[in-house]
């Protein structure tokens, strides 16, 4: 009988069981006094990194990725993730008991050449391709340090200047004063760096109350030649350091100075292409397909270009006023504004998209559509869900059937206000897979292709009404004649009928422009300038709308009264907007209010009164 397979949370269970017992059994050799403090240090910092690694790897564990179904599976996930962050914290514990003391010069050379030694069996382990060409390094650096033993320059990436006196509060804290100079050692995730002082001490400090040396005088007038150019490697690693906080650094900074650098910036590079060019070579997606773009901006910039950022109102130059949300005198309501541009649209279906080959698990299919000009994106990032049919797999629908209301995430009817004067404005939509590679267990987002839809003519007039069949471009927005699968045929058909069958085979987008009718073009002008979102939202979004008037305009006694507003409906609404499955909540619990109204409510409702 083959023996069952083990799911990814089960084996991460195994790798904190194992790590655990090394901890267990390095503490009672400190405890005895077995072996020399060196060696149990540089276990210490081995266990450290495997442990940052497991817990790494936990984190983005999901109960998908799963072989069999798993009881209590976010219970036992929280509980492996308690177990390794208390293992990292005794780790964190020997290491400050550990670590040698201050900066004498042949302690100094001692700890330098066991670093050299410990990093040239971690990199043996590793890469025996690159063995020769880091033992090559270590010897340059080596040789560096034996002709000239002078304290590290105001330079040096890990030297930093403390921005203010931080008082230790726990055993393990580094008291510091402002000015002061420290050398990292190591830098955490949680934002505490093991530092050392002038004076040998060692400890942690919160990196918020530090900056990269670059004010402290140096002592030898002969390094003055080299300053400019080692403050443009400052520089580059200043700004690796935000995404690299997590990030091991050895007891010996000059060594990272030589290799680091470069190799950081190359390796983030190599991180980012390296999953689609091996599935790109492998066969295993056309050639086209790239990155998302837009899911990029979502990940990146947080929540700058979600629906909730939008929905905001935008304070006036003054910062006393808005500039979008004004009260009517007569009615009492919020006061419609007219926008540049304002449409209403629905995607049909895509025709023709390439599938991913064998390797590539397809978890969902989506359309990630904004306001784009041809440089920048000038709205909200909205994603739509498509249908997937087995029999047509190259074939994507929208607003599918279903029982009851039809899901936001499903719907494919949408509007969008701008109020950009750019004369290439207009609607782009990007095609997307949400992937699993079936050999490593890998997850990622790619673009299958994109398409744009021109909100106006050559003259500046709106497009008209209708349907348009969109072709889908491969590459990114900003690549052009970029095919998303590479024709099987070389040059270009020559018969009217070849023509007409490659036309046929050319992957499209068909997307319709409508009319609204006029009670939805009465609640669109309440909405904010620039917003894209699904049409079956527009009474929550205007109620919103409304209740914020109410708050921010109608109840103040004063426009420049800053009193706090406690209100959890306008509190918590927009991050329900970046929920879907909250908002059908929503949204079926008016369907249930309206349907249990009397006529005179349903009138009110109808001019714009909640039915809630």
């Amino acid at each position: 009988m083959p023996l069952k397979r083990r799911g990814p949370l089960q084996l991460a269970q195994r790798e904190v069981d194992e790590i655990k017992k090394q901890v267990d059994s390095l503490e009672k050799d400190v405890q005895s006094q077995a072996g020399s403090t060196e060696e149990a240090f540089r276990r210490c910092q081995k266990l450290q990194m495997s442990a940052e690694e497991t817990l790494r790897t936990l984190k983005k564990l999901s109960k998908g990725d799963e072989l069999a179904p798993v009881g209590n599976y976010d219970q036992r996930k929280q509980e492996e993730e308690r177990r390794v962050q208390n293992i990292m914290e005794r780790l964190k514990t020997l290491s400050l008991e550990l670590s040698p003391p201050g900066p004498s010069t042949e302690a100094g050379n001692v700890s330098k050449e066991d670093s050299e030694n410990s990093a040239e069996e971690d990199d043996d382990e590793d890469s025996n391709d690159n063995e020769e060409e880091h033992e090559e390094i270590v010897n340059n650096i080596a040789g560096d340090e034996r002709r000239d033993l002078k304290p590290p320059s105001q330079s040096d990436a890990r030297i930093y200047m403390v921005l203010s006196d931080f008082k230790g509060e726990q055993e393990g804290d580094l008291s510091v004063r402002k000015g002061e100079v420290l050398r990292i050692i190591r830098k955490a995730a949680d934002g505490w760096w093991l530092a050392q002082n002038t004076k040998g001490s060692r400890g942690v400090v919160p990196k918020t109350f530090l900056k990269i040396g670059s004010s402290v005088d140096e002592e030898d007038d002969d390094d003055d030649d080299n300053d400019s150019k080692e403050d443009d490697d400052d520089k580059e690693e200043s700004e690796e350091e935000e995404n690299q906080d997590s990030e091991e650094l050895t007891d010996d900074p000059d060594k990272w100075s030589a290799s680091h650098s470069n190799w950081s910036t190359v390796k983030k590079a190599l991180s980012e292409i390296d999953a689609t060019d091996v599935l790109s070579a492998m066969g295993a997606i056309p050639s086209g397909f790239r990155p998302s773009t837009l899911n990029k901006l979502l990940v990146e910039e947080g929540v700058t270009y979600r629906g909730s950022h939008y929905i905001q109102p935008q304070l006036s130059q003054s910062q006393l006023s808005f500039k979008d949300l004004f009260l009517d005198p007569d009615t009492g309501k919020v006061r419609p504004r007219q926008v540049s541009t304002s449409v209403c649209f629905s995607l049909w279906s895509c025709r023709m998209i390439p599938t991913p080959g064998v390797g590539v698990q397809v978890l969902s299919r989506h359309v990630r559509l904004c306001a784009f000009d041809g440089t920048q994106v000038l709205s909200n990032i909205h994603i739509i869900r498509a249908a997937y049919n087995a029999k047509s797999p190259k074939t994507w629908s929208f607003s599918p059937r279903v029982t009851g209301i039809l899901p936001t995430l499903l719907d494919g009817d949408c509007f969008l206000r701008c109020n950009s004067a750019s004369p290439n404005l207009g609607i782009l939509f990007e095609l997307g897979v949400t992937f699993i590679r079936n050999s490593t267990g890998e997850r990622g987002d790619l673009s299958c292709g994109w398409a744009f839809l021109k909100l106006t003519d050559d003259a500046g007039n709106p497009v008209p009404n209708r349907t348009y069949e969109l072709p889908v471009n491969g590459g990114t927005p900003y690549e052009k004649d970029v095919a998303v699968e590479a024709s099987p045929t070389r040059g270009s058909p020559s018969g009217v009928f070849q023509q007409m069958l490659q036309a046929r085979r050319q992957p499209k987008l068909v997307v319709k422009l409508k009319s609204a009718n006029s009670r939805t073009q009465t609640q669109l002008g309440v909405l904010p300038d620039t917003l894209l979102h699904c049409l079956n939202c527009i009474h929550l979004l205007v109620l919103h709308r409304h209740l914020l008037a109410d708050a921010l305009l109608m109840d103040r006694p004063t426009m420049q009264n800053a009193d706090l507003i406690c209100s959890p409906i306008l509190s918590t609404f927009p991050v329900l907007l970046d929920q879907p499955d909250l908002l059908d909540a929503l949204r079926s619990a008016w369907l249930d209010a309206e349907t249990n109204m009397n006529r005179a409510q349903k009138v009110r409702a109808c001019r714009g009164t909640s039915p809630i």
